[in-house]
């Protein structure tokens, strides 16, 4: 009996895993959108110019991430990225000075490459606008200009079930924000981050 039991659960086990792996793949077909809400952290690059004659550095941070894409085409959607405020320290020769808050919103021509397993990569460019709020600062009114710049993603979906994957996607960003002091320019900001994030998107 022993032996006919472990043989039993042997075939469900294995017929379980055939189940699992005859799964379809998740198809993105025209006409398709997808919403995916995750978590993402902004991490400037380690240089960020120089601000009132000073090395200056921004912060990373952390933020929930939301993203719906639309299916122009087979296997090509245009995304739209958007995010809770990020708040970044600034700091100018190691001291940290004041802080920032902004939205990153992107738009992005995505295009996923078919494949016959659960795992489907993804590439694309974009085009990414910052807008910056709530600059403080003990040295005085503080302001960043709106940003205008190109984007790049890539990653890839992992099939969970019928309509649903858990992604894990890097982003680049060219962010450069002009700065000025009690009205005096001070400098441009060399913000340029790479973002990860990890998300769950289910497809309607």
């Amino acid at each position: 009996m022993k032996i006919l039991s472990h043989s039993l659960g042997s075939v469900l086990a294995l017929g379980a895993l055939s189940t699992v792996l005859a799964m379809p793949a998740l198809a993105q077909s025209q006409g398709d959108w997808t919403f995916g809400v995750g978590i993402i952290n902004v991490n400037p690059k380690s240089d960020n110019g120089s601000l009132a004659g000073a090395a200056a550095t921004v912060g990373d941070d952390t933020q929930l991430s939301l993203t719906g894409e639309y299916f122009i085409l087979d296997n090509l959607g245009i995304e739209l990225l958007a995010a809770t405020p990020f708040e970044h320290s600034i700091s100018l020769g190691g001291a940290e000075i004041g802080s920032t808050k902004h939205l990153p919103p992107t738009v992005s021509l995505v295009y996923h490459v078919p494949t016959r397993g659960k795992v489907t990569p993804f590439f694309g460019v974009g085009l990414n606008y910052t807008t910056f709020f709530e600059e403080t600062t003990a040295l005085g009114d503080l302001e960043l200009d709106d940003s205008f710049g190109l984007a790049a993603t890539i990653g890839a979906d992992w099939q969970i079930s019928e309509h649903g994957s858990l992604r894990l996607n890097v982003r680049y960003m060219d962010i450069e924000t002009d700065a000025t002091l009690n009205g005096a320019p001070i400098g441009t900001a060399e913000i340029d981050p790479v973002s990860v994030g990890v998300s769950y998107v289910h497809r309607f």
